[in-house]
């Protein structure tokens, strides 16, 4: 008889989490404005809103944290955590930032101005603020596949090469680099092939254009070239990683996903003249070149992150979780972005809230339903996070409507994957007595999903 799978890990310490009851989850959503970013940690039992600087540090991890050196410049922490990402990406130029924001926000600085227009694969919602704030265009050059959430193909995240070559023709002198973000997370947390990697880079040459990887899953990324890609099975992830950073110019990353870190990020690059013009953005914005917003000891942690990240046993356990709670989904007929991504579900709300129209943005109403049900937050990646068009002022309705449900790494056990399941179950079987949804009563001008205040509906 063939061994059941088992975490590659062992749990050395417990926080305690408390159940409430739904009427308490009622009079917290409703004092939240129906928005689940705004509820009180305690006021949450199962937590997947992000997978963003809440995982388990491993014992190395927190052993490094001890070796910090705080120097304000110099420090050796920064050159430990420069030399790991350095052999990993091949990148000689690193500039730490606290994290993947702030790295887009000094390096765009620098390179993107109004007017310009930033071809990528589904930007994911911070990449397209810092564009637009800048009065420039995220454009979208996603293969059109991805919009189908029930297609099983293997690199769902894939940037259409087609697309991208119109967008730089059209556009030519406008677009300062290309971006491609790995793993897709806008898409469903979908991968991108090294094919499609490689397809990117030529076209790049073509128009002598550049190309940022947003590597936040990059580790991730590379476990699926792994095991979907012909040619990759025997490649270590490191192999595999360093490959996809060789077709690439520079990178933006928030280690507190794949680097297993509550707190940092980073910005790497090949070339000196973008590494000169980001320097002027990091001090002013982030701190000296030498700590750029990063403790030491959270930059020594980052480096041992980085390092473990890239072995394949800490990625299939950590991916292997996130099928398990799929395929339990799968039993109950709950329609999800398939096949299934590496650090994430995305459930596809307009197939279940088929009676809530657009404009009462069923993603964000099936998040609120599966919170009232269970305590459980997850996260809307749809309508509203689509934020309004620049120039029209107008909802954009023209992506996928999602609820993303987030594994943090090494933090819950399958038996929390089954409460998720079954409470998703819950309201799935109860789905068309919810006919209303959630209008907007209060809004940012960007990135509104974090602070949007709602009123329910019926």
């Amino acid at each position: 008889m063939e061994l059941p799978f088992a975490e590659s890990w062992k749990i050395k310490m417990v926080e305690p989490i408390r159940k409430s009851t739904r009427a308490e989850r009622e009079q917290w959503i409703k004092e939240a404005h129906y928005n689940v970013f705004q509820l009180k940690a305690e006021q949450v039992y199962i937590d997947c809103i992000t997978d963003s600087g809440t995982g388990a540090m491993s014992d190395r991890q927190w052993a490094a944290m001890m070796m910090g050196d705080e120097s304000y410049a110099g420090a050796r922490s920064f050159f430990r955590l420069k030399d790991t990402i350095t052999r990993i990406t091949g990148f000689d130029y690193v500039i730490p930032t606290h994290q993947g924001r702030a790295a887009e926000n000094v390096l765009f600085s620098h390179l993107v101005k109004a007017g310009d227009v930033v071809p990528g694969n589904s930007h994911f919602d911070t990449t397209k603020g810092h564009i637009e704030s800048r009065k420039a265009t995220a454009l979208d050059c996603t293969i059109d596949e991805a919009k189908n959430t029930q297609l099983e193909i293997p690199f769902k995240g894939n940037v259409d090469p087609k697309k991208l070559e119109k967008a730089l023709a059209e556009y030519a002198d406008k677009v300062p680099f290309i971006i491609v973000t790995i793993t897709n997370n806008t898409a469903g947390g979908q991968p991108v092939s090294m094919q499609n990697l490689r397809e990117v880079r030529a076209i790049a040459d073509k128009y002598n254009k550049r190309v940022i990887l947003d590597s936040a899953r990059f580790a991730e990324n590379a476990y699926f070239i792994k095991t979907r890609e012909k040619g990759y099975e025997n490649k270590t992830i490191k192999e595999i990683s360093r490959e996809m950073f060789d077709l690439a110019d520079g990178m933006t990353m928030s280690a507190k996903k794949d680097g297993i870190v509550n707190m940092g990020g980073f910005i790497a690059t090949r070339h000196e003249d973008w590494y000169e013009g980001a320097k002027r953005f990091c001090i002013p914005f982030e701190g000296y070149l030498t700590y750029g917003g990063m403790n030491g000891r959270d930059m020594e942690a980052l480096a041992v992150g980085l390092d473990e990240n890239t072995e394949f046993d800490n990625l299939e356990t950590r991916i292997k979780q996130v099928e398990y709670l799929a395929k339990r989904l799968d039993e109950f007929g709950i329609p999800y972005q398939r096949p299934v991504g590496g650090h994430a579900i995305f459930v596809d709300a307009d197939k279940i809230l088929t009676e809530i129209p657009k404009e009462e943005f069923p993603a964000q109403t099936l998040t609120i339903e599966l919170y009232l049900e269970a305590g459980i937050r997850g996260c809307e990646i749809g309508y509203i996070l689509a934020d309004r068009d620049p120039v029209t002022r107008e909802n954009r309705f023209g992506g996928l409507d999602l609820l993303r449900l987030c594994v943090p790494r090494r933090v819950y056990t399958n038996n929390h994957m089954d409460v998720i399941a079954v409470a998703l179950k819950n309201v799935y079987d109860r789905r068309h007595e919810i006919k209303r949804g959630v209008k907007i009563v209060w809004e940012s001008e960007l990135m509104r999903h974090f602070t949007v205040q709602l009123e329910r509906l019926g």
